[in-house]
């Protein structure tokens, strides 16, 4: 029972520190700034459940599907890393981004899934952290593994549905600030990725 409490907790700890809800709370509002109340809620809940479903697969079928289709983990985080520089460098620019600007529910669905989904949820680091405590053990601990990852889910749809309500209280001016240091922020975990990515693929 000890061991499995231990497990249940360093599975906790490793996707709350590569996940980090609070963090993305900022990078949600402003994808989503041209969106109201409603269609805020279902880009979340589609994120968060896109997300559960990706790093789930992956938990199951992570190296299968890899060995088949020939994808490396290097390759994994160039690709995100390229994305989330694409997103933080027109957030930087004070432009509307292609991937952010509401217009229709298609438009909608795209921005739960891509960049919301993955990479900035289930990411390259998130993926490995899952297939890496997952592999750690039998069947229970895959399980644990499952569950853990739902409650973060679940974390992070709450701290989206509050963060936002948070956000609209300090106003237009803190929000454009928020959103460019955002913007910074994400570059540079775009930047990392890739410089991780290459790293992987040629010095490790």
């Amino acid at each position: 029972m000890d061991n499995i409490l231990a497990f249940t907790l360093s599975v906790f700890t490793g996707f709350f520190a590569i996940m980090n809800p609070i963090a993305n709370v900022p990078i949600f509002t402003s994808l989503t700034e041209d969106a109201d109340k409603a269609t805020k809620r279902n880009i979340s809940k589609r994120a968060t459940l896109t997300a559960f479903i990706i790093v789930v697969t992956f938990i199951v079928l992570g190296k299968f599907i890899f060995e088949i289709f020939g994808i490396t983990i290097p390759a994994f985080k160039i690709t995100g890393g390229i994305l989330i520089f694409y997103v933080g460098f027109e957030m930087l620019q004070s432009k509307k981004s292609s991937v952010k600007h509401i217009k229709d529910p298609e438009t909608e669905e795209n921005i739960a899934i891509s960049p919301l989904a993955i990479p900035i949820l289930a990411g390259p680091g998130t993926i490995v952290t899952a297939m890496n405590f997952a592999s750690q053990g039998n069947y229970v601990n895959i399980l644990i593994v499952i569950g853990v990852f739902a409650v973060m889910c679940l974390l992070t749809h709450l701290a989206f549905e509050l963060g936002d309500q948070i956000v609209k209280r300090l106003g237009k001016n803190i929000i454009v600030v928020i959103g460019k240091i955002m913007g910074l922020i994400i570059a540079i975990i775009g930047t990392n990725m890739i410089i991780s990515g290459i790293k992987a693929a040629f010095f490790e």
